[in-house]
């Protein structure tokens, strides 16, 4: 599914390699021309072949502006619900719930403190749920994830995705344990989170600061969700990210 919404990504992340891309182009065009060193041309060409070709990466794999599909048809597929949104920001993967399961209802949740997301706030994530057309199935609550303003057993299912991998250790903790807290029993809980895989580390090589190495992501999620009160039935991986479908034991 492919809707024009503002999600608001800053440029950095969306259009950030065509800066280096300007730069790395010219010299090696200036460095062929006038015969430098072949090391210059060669140094200058890689650099700009990579920028290019991690713009590309960004813009038709990680595709930040688009409504992304479900990462499993496991995740609601037994009827309607009330989902929680943890960390909703300007509403990407509240969308992406509202637009394959079109019986459930969503409280997008966010303290809206995000720096890379540009005007970030409440008025943007209800902007992208009137222009992707479910303005009538969700809402907007401005709060922290850590302390949940929800009581017991509030949810049928919980999505969370690139939000609680922010937190420190502690505070993935505490959310974890609120996660819990608000869902039914057996409620269902998909958490997305960014995974340091070849292509992330090949679009942004030593800024990718998401701790674990890939082949230890999956089972230190699984730890912290099982020590939660959850029961992990489903994990995969697709491009940057690893996901994770838990039930509420």
């Amino acid at each position: 599914m492919h809707i024009l919404i503002d999600f608001g990504y800053t440029w950095p992340w969306t259009h950030g390699h065509l800066v280096i891309a300007a730069i790395a182009v010219p010299a090696c065009w200036l460095a062929w021309k006038r015969h430098w060193h072949w090391l210059i041309i060669a140094l200058t060409g890689a650099v700009a072949c990579w920028s290019l070709a991690a713009f590309m990466v960004v813009q038709f794999v990680f595709r930040f502006n688009d409504v992304p599909p479900l990462p499993t048809r496991a995740f609601l597929a037994s009827g309607p619900a009330k989902v929680l949104d943890l960390g909703a920001g300007s509403g990407r993967s509240s969308i992406m719930v509202l637009a394959e399961r079109p019986n459930t209802t969503l409280v997008a949740l966010d303290n809206f403190s995000a720096t890379y997301i540009r005007d970030h706030g409440a008025a943007k994530t209800l902007a992208n749920f009137r222009a992707a057309g479910v303005e009538r199935r969700a809402s907007v609550q401005t709060a922290d994830m850590r302390d949940l303003p929800f009581p017991d057993g509030s949810f049928d299912a919980i999505v969370s995705a690139y939000a609680i991998d922010h937190l420190n250790r502690e505070g993935i903790r505490k959310t974890l344990g609120e996660a819990a807290r608000v869902l039914k029993p057996r409620g269902e809980f998909l958490l997305e989170v960014m995974n340091p895989d070849g292509w992330m580390r090949f679009v942004w090589g030593p800024v990718v600061l998401h701790g674990a190495r890939p082949d230890r992501m999956k089972e230190r999620w699984t730890s912290l969700i099982q020590e939660a009160g959850f029961e992990v039935r489903e994990s995969g991986t697709q491009p940057m990210t690893l996901y994770l479908l838990a039930i509420k034991r």
